[in-house]
């Protein structure tokens, strides 16, 4: 993403992020796709503004439930027409935040690592489930399942609810679980009406200069959940995804290391991914 007048102060593995002022950035969403923290050599065509419209959509949406980074701004309020007018859909003026060290990760169905680790411990993160749960299965009840935040090219790490606390306090580990459920729950009861459901999720909550827990990054987007189409929901088997686990399962079936560098993805795959996005911003949003 070059040709952006302003100064860049940090790259992450899918978003950058440009100074404004002391008290606001500009966060730019590219084509960059990382899969099991890996960056894949090729881009996703339009992603960012994708995956965008949709975080933007959800912001909007779960406003009420706490506030977010949204400053107000839009980018044609911090850079030359020009650059905004490319940008407008892949950038948001965002509040410099400070970000809670914790990745709050929620799941509502019992699928990925969550299914892995109950079928080895009987539990997900420490969480103990009923015997007898199947692949895809809808949870007793949300479970809140944190991880650390990995530096780019390392992994996360689940952790308990304990080390969580030890993490960043009991006060704010209560915080950060409670708003994400609430999210969730509400996120997931809409977008089934939609014809989605949203299987898990991961949130990013970062503190303002009073101390406020703030909503930020990228929210229930394809990259940052699970979401599988309803009508192909079928307990005991992982349906097929509206995200990007379309192209971690084709990298899981190639036999490849899970280490950099990771396999060219082929293009019809690549293809078939932006569709899948694309079909999910129709879905939840009504828009193309």
């Amino acid at each position: 993403m070059n040709g952006i007048s302003l100064q860049k102060i940090y790259s992450g593995k899918v978003r950058d992020l440009y100074e404004i002022d002391d008290k606001r950035m500009l966060m730019v969403a590219s084509d960059r796709l990382s899969a099991f923290d890996v960056i894949l050599d090729d881009p996703i065509p339009g992603k960012g503004e994708i995956l965008t419209q949709i975080s933007n959509f959800w912001f909007d949406k779960l406003a009420h439930i706490m506030p977010n980074h949204f400053t107000g701004d839009s980018v044609y309020d911090v850079l030359p027409e020009a650059e905004a007018d490319l940008l407008a859909k892949r950038a948001v003026v965002a509040k410099k935040l400070e970000p809670v060290k914790v990745e709050a990760i929620v799941r509502g169905y019992l699928a990925g690592s969550g299914w892995k680790d109950y079928q080895k411990t009987g539990a997900v993160c420490g969480i103990a489930l009923p015997e007898g749960l199947r692949e895809a299965e809808k949870l007793p009840e949300v479970i809140f399942t944190p991880s650390t935040k990995a530096a780019v090219g390392d992994h996360d790490e689940n952790i308990s609810y304990e080390a969580c606390e030890a993490v960043i306090g009991k006060e704010l580990a209560a915080q950060v679980r409670d708003k994400a459920v609430a999210l969730y729950t509400e996120a997931a009861a809409y977008a089934e009406t939609r014809g989605i459901i949203i299987c898990d999720t991961k949130f990013e909550f970062g503190l303002d200069e009073n101390g406020t827990l703030t909503l930020m990054d990228e929210v229930l987007t394809p990259d940052s959940s699970r979401f599988w189409p309803a009508d192909r929901y079928r307990v005991g088997s992982n349906p097929p995804s509206f995200d990007k686990q379309f192209i971690r399962d084709w990298l899981e079936a190639s036999g490849w290391n899970k280490q950099a560098p990771a396999p060219r993805v082929p293009a019809d795959v690549i293809a078939q991914t932006v569709e899948k996005y694309r079909e999910a911003l129709h879905l939840l949003s009504g828009n193309r």
